[in-house]
């Protein structure tokens, strides 16, 4: 029997499985009525994939713009068609003079704000149709440049034809991108060869299930695996509203909240501290509901 389950559950996806088989795969062991993930993996990469279960869809999309960790291997002198190594090989050139220096004089150049072009083989729309669809066809066509924030790009190791980076990056980041436009600059071409996300923000030091571990969790332990669905906002700053606002609020109203000294978005709870939703800080003092959860 399918349940109503409230809450994220973090999974350590592993290698050559796709998110949404993997979201199926863990919505049916939790017997769970709704659930789904935030944001793709590919299925080269591995790591985290938070999936939202109930009333914790409501607010997936934060954690879709929530900045992300990346550990990457680049394989260097290789381009692919879909810049990793599951992409037929397009073009191959020598790879001469790389050196520890040389990488790092070029990944001077990819932090902080940069513009990128995103890959066909995105699930980026054009005229309604993801991308990947139509490099699959073949077809390529014009993408505009996205900014985006590398907050940290770190030389880890470097090999023959290799190296490996850590990267602290915005959302909308493509890794692939990222790493053939670095390949480009070494004058020899690259596609990532590794992938693995160790965190998304904000669960950095959460805990990440794989498949073997929760398969062996008794119904209540798999249960116990799940975050609050708050946990999703800690970005946001906390407000607690009274019995009556918190009242007004769940009909839909905006309310006053006396002594609030910013603006955007805020966590609410009612004074018994249970959680309420996202409101919006509003120019006249009010906080207005955005995003509410059901309450029984």
């Amino acid at each position: 029997m399918q349940k109503n389950l409230n809450g994220i559950f973090l999974l350590d996806k592993p290698l050559n499985v796709s998110s949404n088989h993997a979201l199926q795969r863990v919505k049916r062991l939790f017997h769970a009525k709704k659930a789904g993930h935030t944001g793709s993996l590919d299925p080269l990469a591995t790591g985290m994939l938070p999936i939202c279960f109930g009333e914790a869809t409501k607010f997936s999309q934060f954690l879709l713009e929530s900045d992300k960790s990346y550990l990457v291997t680049a394989t260097l002198g290789i381009k692919t068609a879909t810049g990793d190594s599951e992409g037929e090989v397009i073009a191959e050139r020598p790879v001469e003079n790389i050196s520890r220096e040389k990488i790092e004089s070029v990944l001077q150049q990819f932090r902080g704000v940069i513009q990128q072009i995103p890959p066909m083989y995105s699930a980026i729309k054009y005229q309604g149709k993801p991308l990947y669809s139509l490099a699959r066809k073949g077809i390529e066509v014009e993408r505009k440049p996205r900014e985006v924030n590398i907050y940290e790009l770190s030389l880890q190791d470097v090999g023959e034809k290799s190296f490996s980076l850590e990267i602290h990056c915005s959302k909308g980041t493509y890794v692939r991108t990222l790493i053939e436009d670095i390949g480009e600059e070494l004058q020899c071409g690259a596609h990532v060869s590794q992938l693995r996300r160790p965190f998304v923000n904000p669960y950095q030091q959460h805990k990440m299930y794989t498949f073997e571990e929760i398969e062996s969790f008794t119904e209540s332990a798999l249960e116990n695996t799940l975050l609050p669905v708050e946990t999703s906002l800690n970005a946001f700053q906390a407000i607690k509203l009274s019995t009556s606002a918190a009242f007004y609020m769940r009909m839909g109203q905006p309310v006053m909240v006396s002594q609030l000294h910013y603006k955007g978005l805020v966590r609410m709870y009612s004074d018994n501290d249970r959680f309420l939703g996202v409101g919006e800080v509003l120019d006249d003092g009010r906080v207005a509901p955005r995003r509410l959860v059901k309450t029984s």
